[in-house]
């Protein structure tokens, strides 16, 4: 087992086209084991792993980590360079790791035909098979289905180096991870556990610092109330010492007045009015100290439109090759203006193929259809950002309003070169569920984001009113939005049939 540790001690990082710091005098320490990194999309995950890797450096403070350091990034377009010697490799660990992700000996020859899930069972494979010190995995279960997922967790439960996981399955992170660090830039707070009791413990201290705050607004208001009782005491007191008005011969109240000056009576206001001011000053500088973080508004409309016509989409029957002397057949198909279809299989199937060619042969308007791919290249990602960036104020503050309300801080995107898959999707999707479209096609569209944005895209998908294409490996999402099933089999067929919450509510 490896001992090697990551220590980030007081570091500083921010990219160049961003105003603002990714981390501040961060300090953290990762030991032997699993821990997982959370955060809402564009918090800086992924820049964290590549810290930790040394594939970038810090603008300030130090990174200590391991000799033998291995990064799995989210992309998979390009096999990982030591796939083949993985796949060579004879001995029994090696073995036994192939067969428990089903790594065909084939894959590097036919990459561009696998399934994203295929190759990040193949990428992750080839990170455990080098035994490294740290493994760095940023969302192996994207793109993996319900069995390949459970493979995985296996598999990465093997390793006993010390690992750093970002991903948004909660089931991973609470079943792998001892301790996870949480990200809010530019702060960031380490919390043992996994998702759920790190997730548990944050939402408790922003209660208690509420409450805290409140008593700290009450007791300045205090202060305040009194310190200006005391400031009018004072505000008298020259007047009070004054002899100015007094008849030649009142010498009562002259020594009353000159007794006053002598003992410092009427001074003695002024004292406790500096003393409460300061007092009142503290009360504020703690007040200033129980900040807590800003809670964005989530939640978005999607406002589609329905279509005035009877299909959207006919696909006659028929056979669809998918590579490697294999093929995919299906029945008639047809989209309608209402229909809400989940398409699901195993990884592999051909589900992102038909996709492909669905949306390759749709007779529709280009600004009434949404199409949100299974991934998204590079250069297309800094496509789409330069379009939001050319669109006017007028058009662009609907777009970012869009994106703001899914989680994610639209000056950050718009500054950055390099957005993250996840805000990226939620760009894409904005920018066209503006032109309020007839259909919107999403291949697995709740990978890369985040929890709570997950949840406000399942809530706006299912007041939409417009034609839904969804492919997902997340059962309970397609439940509660689809109607219609395209179930794709590993042999190759596909089948149509009502979902299982429709088929509950049908008469026998």
């Amino acid at each position: 087992m490896s001992t090697a540790s990551v220590e980030f001690h007081a570091v500083a990082f921010g990219y160049d086209s961003a105003g603002a710091l990714l981390f501040d005098g961060l300090t953290a320490s990762f030991h032997p084991g699993w821990t997982g990194i959370i955060g809402p999309n564009g918090a800086g995950k992924t820049t964290l792993l590549r810290l930790a890797c040394g594939e970038l450096e810090p603008l300030r403070g130090t990174i200590r980590s391991g000799a033998r350091v291995v990064y799995c990034p989210q992309r998979t377009d390009d096999p990982p360079a030591e796939l083949g010697g993985f796949l060579a490799d004879a001995r029994p660990e090696a073995c036994r790791l192939r067969g428990l992700l089903g790594i065909g000996a084939d894959w590097p020859a036919r990459w561009t035909s696998l399934s994203h899930g295929e190759r990040k069972r193949a990428q992750i494979g080839a990170a455990l098979w080098q035994d490294p010190d740290v493994l760095a995995a940023d969302e192996p279960t994207n793109h993996i289905d319900h069995d390949a997922a459970a493979l995985l967790f296996e598999a990465l439960k093997t390793f006993r180096g010390t690992g750093l996981l970002v991903s948004h399955d909660r089931e991973l992170l609470d079943g792998l991870c001892r301790q996870c660090l949480v990200l809010e830039p530019p702060n960031a707070a380490m919390r043992p556990g996994g998702y759920s009791k790190a997730v548990e413990l944050r939402r408790a201290e922003q209660e208690g610092l509420k409450v805290a705050r409140r008593q700290a607004q009450r007791e300045v208001g205090r202060l305040k109330a009194e310190a200006d009782v005391r400031a009018r005491a004072a505000a008298g007191a020259p007047k009070r010492l004054s002899k100015k008005g007094l008849g030649r011969h009142d010498h009562d109240a002259k020594g009353k007045i000159d007794a006053a000056r002598l003992t410092g009576k009427d001074t003695h206001a002024g004292q406790l009015l500096r003393q409460m001011r300061g007092r009142q000053r503290q009360a504020e500088e703690k007040l200033q100290d129980l900040r807590f973080k800003k809670e964005y508004r989530l939640g978005v409309e999607l406002r589609g439109e329905r279509a005035e016509r009877d299909f959207l989409l006919r696909l006659p029957a028929g056979e669809m090759p998918l590579g490697a002397a294999r093929s995919l057949s299906f029945p008639d198909l047809a989209v309608g203006p209402e229909d809400r279809i989940g398409v699901v299989g195993p990884n592999g199937a051909g589900k992102s193929t038909l996709i492909r060619h669905l949306v390759g042969g749709l007779e529709l308007p280009a600004e009434r259809f949404v199409y949100v791919p299974q991934e998204i290249g590079l250069a297309e990602s800094r496509r789409i950002l330069d379009e939001a960036r050319r669109l006017g104020k007028r058009e662009l503050a609907p777009v970012m309003t869009f994106v703001s309300c899914l989680g994610s801080r639209p000056e950050r995107l718009l500054e950055t070169d390099e957005p993250s898959p996840g805000e990226l999707r939620k760009l894409l999707l904005a920018l066209g569920v503006a032109r309020q479209p007839w259909l919107i096609v999403m291949d697995e569209p709740t990978n890369h984001l985040d929890l709570p944005s997950i949840e406000c895209l399942e809530a706006a998908l299912g007041e939409c009113v417009s034609a839904l294409v969804l492919v997902s490996h997340d059962l309970r999402f397609l439940d509660r939005l689809t109607r219609t099933r395209w179930q794709i089999s590993a042999r190759g067929e596909l089948r149509v049939h009502l979902n299982p919450r429709e088929q509950e509510g049908t008469e026998p």
